[in-house]
């Protein structure tokens, strides 16, 4: 049904999201939010003072509404128009061309990595000294002398 079928008493008691939908039906394109909650306001017969109350209301309820797609600048539509266009391109398999190493180079990498291996990057601060034990005020206490603590 159009917009104009619909009887005032029966515009007063649709949701906003309801009217929302009529508005976007009828229209047949893509309107500024703003623009949809003037024209909601209009059929209700409400206040400008009530449109600045209820608007912020009307923007959440159109961008968590799963009917609705928010647009670029402030525009919004019903996401049944809008479906996304899935495109597959077949990508052709590259060849992938390894460089040719020769002997030389092999064993030149081949003993680097070794040399690597063990290689320590901590500093000198960070070495632990034997002579020094940290935990040596700790003592270890069992159950048992817990209890008698």
């Amino acid at each position: 049904m159009k917009l104009k079928d619909y009887a005032k008493e029966d515009l007063e008691v649709m949701s906003y999201s309801e009217l929302a939908e009529l508005i976007l039906n009828d229209k047949g394109s893509e309107m500024k939010i703003v623009d949809v909650f003037k024209k909601i306001c209009k059929l209700l017969e409400m206040s400008d003072a009530e449109f600045e109350a209820k608007i912020a209301d009307f923007f959440e309820l159109i961008s968590t509404d799963k009917n609705f797609i928010i647009l670029e600048k402030g525009y919004c539509d019903l996401r049944k128009k809008h479906t996304p266009k899935v495109i597959i391109e077949d990508e052709e398999e590259e060849e992938v061309i390894e460089p040719e190493v020769t002997e030389n180079e092999e064993t030149e990498v081949e003993e680097e990595s070794e040399d690597d291996i063990f290689y320590d990057s901590s500093s000198d601060k960070d070495d632990v000294d034997d002579g020094d034990d940290e935990l040596s005020d700790f003592m270890l206490v069992d159950e048992e002398e817990e209890a008698n603590l």
